[in-house]
């Protein structure tokens, strides 16, 4: 009997997930998961023979996916972003591309600096704005923040594993910051920022996968951008801080008008990312 080919596999888990209304694509990630095989590796590998104790292992997953949502990210236990590889498990929340333009965006402003600079992230979860802005700029002081102990040590392994000098601090928001004695030059922050009332909007990928923690925030998902410019108000600032969140595409203004009440000295922008929606709101703080 003629053993089962890769191809095969793929087209039978890419209609069974189309059937259960999941994204078909996850197919081909996971058996390249199973596979352990590159992109390049994956096209020349199509007409193997498939393994029959992956083949087990991958129709499970399927299965599981589409019965569940679990991500696909939980099970591989990694994700991309701005080309390196982080562990995530339901611990953190899983690094989004919009993110990535988030990361740009402070690395464009910092790159204008030829002195040394002091980079705090705020909510680190995974640690992928620290980690990669910690690789990405050399002359970066880094340091990360998250209330969530398990949170912290998925931080930390990334860290280790991609050699990347972050310093980890457990605490709610700046609260761990407030002693520092040199200010920071950037603040930076993907907060939660998802209304409660808005849950049942979201998928089930994300409504029961994803830590409540670093989805939702009271006050219409505001709060945690109010507790963030309330205690910058506490802090040593340099004179032009640079302020960095990522948003909900309906809360730019609102953020906007809280900036320049806090800090009536300061230039606020808000930028819209790949598909042209709020996204980032970008605060020069003239202190």
């Amino acid at each position: 009997m003629s053993q089962t080919k890769i191809y095969e596999v793929l087209q039978w888990a890419s209609l069974f997930l189309e059937k259960a209304d999941r994204e078909p694509k996850v197919a081909e990630l996971l058996i390249q998961h199973h596979l352990g095989l590159s992109r390049q590796e994956w096209l020349f590998a199509l007409r193997d023979p498939m393994p029959e104790d992956k083949q087990e292992q991958i129709t499970a997953d399927i299965k599981k996916h589409a019965e569940t949502g679990i991500p696909v990210q939980h099970l591989t236990g990694h994700e991309a972003f701005y080309g390196r590889s982080f562990q995530v498990n339901k611990n953190v929340l899983i690094p989004r591309p919009e993110t990535e333009e988030l990361v740009l965006a402070v690395k464009e402003h910092v790159g204008l600096k030829s002195e040394p600079v002091r980079i705090a992230d705020i909510g680190t979860g995974s640690g992928v704005i620290a980690i990669t802005l910690a690789l990405e700029l050399e002359h970066a002081a880094v340091f990360a923040t998250d209330i969530s102990a398990e949170a912290l040590q998925v931080a930390e392994q990334n860290a280790r594993q991609l050699k990347a000098d972050v310093t980890f601090r457990q605490g709610d928001f700046l609260t761990p910051l407030l002693d520092e004695v040199d200010p920071l030059d950037v603040i930076v922050s993907n907060p939660p920022y998802i209304a409660t009332s808005d849950i049942q909007e979201l998928s089930d990928t994300v409504r029961d996968f994803d830590p409540e923690l670093a989805l939702f925030a009271e006050a219409e998902g505001m709060a945690a951008y109010y507790k963030m410019i309330e205690q910058m108000k506490q802090m040593p600032l340099k004179p032009y801080t640079l302020l960095a969140f990522e948003i909900g595409y309906t809360q730019g203004k609102l953020v906007k008008q809280h900036i320049e009440l806090t800090f009536p000295e300061s230039h606020v922008e808000i930028k819209q990312d790949i598909n042209g929606k709020d996204r980032i709101v970008l605060a020069t703080i003239f202190s």
